[in-house]
Order: structure tokens, then C-alpha cells, then sequence
């Protein structure tokens, strides 16, 4: 017997000997349009879902930007007032970085030199000041923080940052004389602020709960330029990297600087950047410094890109007085 039905589902037309020309129904067919049909009823109910998803990830979005505009802020006050702790920044941060491990993918820009054992390491000394600086910006930013206190990784991280840039704005003013306002508008025009759109996407490190194993940074003020060069090498990086890291290997650059001048491999580089520090825009020296420091403040970390989130109260329209 073949039922009479008008839907979308097909009947299957068989000849076996005296039901010849009837029309059954087989399981895996009536299955089959179910499928179809229930997977047509959502994709055409899809595009709220879509809207809900693209709504709470441009919510996210806004608080993480929100959040890193403050960041900034409460950090760029710090430094400002402590300008003589920018060289001891800039190697806070690459000496974090510098315990990662290509071949088991360990260390890196976790916040492990936050720990004393760590920190009291000869690589590391002369970096405690720093340190306390840091540990005084965290606790004004874990008060107003809504998502969660900031991660010491992410932390030392954009205090690097923020002494680059710092640093990029001293340069400038000394172009102009000395002039604050005059410099703030040569960075504004010629500065180097819109590369920085990676770097601040690199938002969510995490935190390792101890230290990371000894001998895996060098001694920067006496290491050899090849004993750098093997490092830089040993995380991917080459003569082109040290030379543009070079304020970040000790308190004094320009003598960092005249190390590193005596390597023909290094040497290029070297008077590279310093051509380009001397023009309006130091656009090579700037692009390529933010460049390799983004690359090296996420080295081996696992970004989470919801970090600093947080559910936003649901307003009750009927409780509302118009």
C-alpha cells in the first residue's frame, strides 16, 4: 500500500511481481529528508545565532580594549615617574622571554622572574627595583580590574612597552629642542604608534607557578657578541634582532652598542639603527623594534584571547521607569 503523501519526501518506486508500479517508503530515505529538512530549518534560523555570537565577541572585545587602555595609562604614569628604571624594564622583559626553549617548549614571557629565586640570579641583578614598580602598577590595576587580576606575563610585557615608547617621545622631544609640546606632536605625526596593533593583540598570557630553569639567559654585560648571537639564535632570532634589541641588553646602550659594532655580522645593523635614530621619523629603528619585541613577548605562550572578560548584567526592561 502506498501512502498518498503530498510533502517533500520522495517515494521510492519498486516492481516486485503483483505490486508492481506501487510507491513505499524506505527507512534510510525518510531519514535522510528528515536530515535535510531539520538542517534546512537551521541554517534558516542561524543568523540569530550568528548576531548573539558577533554581539558578545565585539563586548569582549570593548572590555579587553578598555581594560589595556588603562593599562597603559597607569603604566605610562609609572614609568614617567621613575624614568631612570627604563633600561631595567626593557631587560625585565627580555630576560622573561629569553628562558624559552624551542625543543621543549618551555619559559618564555611567562612572568617566572617574579619569583626571588629566579630574580636573584646573576643575569637578573639590578632588576628588583623594577620589579617593586611593577608590583605597586598591579595592585592599581587588579582594583579597577572587572575581569581578574593581570598576569605578572602580561604585565611585564606592556611595561616594556610603554618604556619603548617612552623612549621613542625622549627622542623625539630632543629634536625639537627639548620642547615637550612640540615633541608630542613629532611623535604624534612621525612616530610609530600604529605599528603596535599586534603587539596589543597579544593580550592573555598566563602565568607559570615557578620559576624557570636556570642557565638559559646570558649574563648580558659580559657575555660575548657570539654567546648573544648564539642566544638570539637559539629562540629564532638573528643579527639583525640583536642589533635592534640593543637598550634592552644593559643600562647603557650606546656602550651595548659599541660591543656589538665589532662583529661583521652585527655591525651593519648596528650603524643601521643608528642612522635611522638620528632622522624625524627613526622608522626603521622603531618598525623593527616593534617588530621583533611583539615576536618576542609572545614566544611559546598560549594567548588566551578571552582573558579580562567578564559577564555583563542582563537589564531587566520591565523594571525600567520611563
Amino acid at each position: 500500500m502506498c501512502l498518498n503523501y503530498q510533502g517533500a519526501i520522495p517515494c521510492r518506486k519498486i516492481e516486485t511481481g503483483h505490486v508492481s508500479g506501487q510507491y513505499v517508503f524506505h527507512r534510510r530515505d525518510v531519514l535522510k529528508c528528515i536530515g535535510a529538512t531539520v538542517g534546512m530549518e537551521l541554517l534558516a534560523s542561524s543568523g540569530s545565532w550568528v548576531e548573539m555570537a558577533s554581539a558578545a565577541d565585539l563586548i569582549q572585545r570593548r572590555q579587553r580594549s578598555e581594560f589595556l587602555s588603562s593599562i597603559k595609562e597607569t603604566l605610562s604614569k609609572a614609568i614617567k615617574g621613575n624614568p631612570d628604571l627604563i633600561p631595567s624594564i626593557l631587560t625585565l622583559a627580555l630576560n622573561d622571554a629569553m628562558t624559552y626553549d624551542k625543543a621543549t617548549k618551555s619559559g618564555g614571557p611567562n612572568g617566572s622572574i617574579r619569583f626571588s629565586s629566579e630574580l636573584s640570579r646573576p643575569e637578573n641583578k639590578g632588576l628588583s627595583a623594577a620589579v617593586s614598580l611593577l608590583d605597586e602598577a598591579k595592585k592599581e590595576i587588579d582594583s579597577y580590574s572587572k575581569g581578574g587580576p593581570i598576569s605578572y606575563a602580561d604585565l611585564i610585557q606592556y611595561a616594556a612597552q610603554g618604556a619603548v615608547k617612552s623612549t621613542f617621545l625622549a627622542a623625539a622631544i630632543r629634536k625639537c629642542g627639548g620642547n615637550e609640546e612640540k615633541g608630542s606632536i613629532l611623535y604624534a605625526a612621525y612616530g610609530s604608534n600604529g605599528q603596535w596593533g599586534l603587539f596589543d593583540r597579544q593580550f592573555g598570557r598566563s602565568d607559570t607557578e615557578e620559576p624557570d630553569p636556570e642557565g638559559r639567559v646570558p649574563l648580558w654585560e659580559k657575555a660575548s657578541v657570539q654567546e648573544m648571537k648564539d642566544k638570539f639564535k637559539a629562540i629564532g632570532f638573528g643579527p639583525r634582532q640583536l642589533a635592534v634589541m640593543s637598550a634592552f641588553l644593559g643600562p647603557d646602550q650606546n656602550a651595548t652598542e659599541a660591543l656589538l659594532i665589532s662583529d661583521p655580522d652585527v655591525s651593519p645593523w648596528v650603524q643601521k639603527y643608528q642612522r635611522s635614530r638620528e632622522t624625524v621619523s627613526q622608522t626603521d629603528y622603531e618598525v623593527d623594534l616593534i617588530t621583533t619585541l611583539t615576536k618576542l613577548s609572545c614566544l611559546g605562550q598560549q594567548i588566551n584571547y578571552e582573558a579580562y572578560t567578564y559577564p555583563v548584567k542582563k537589564i531587566e526592561l520591565s523594571k525600567l521607569k520611563l
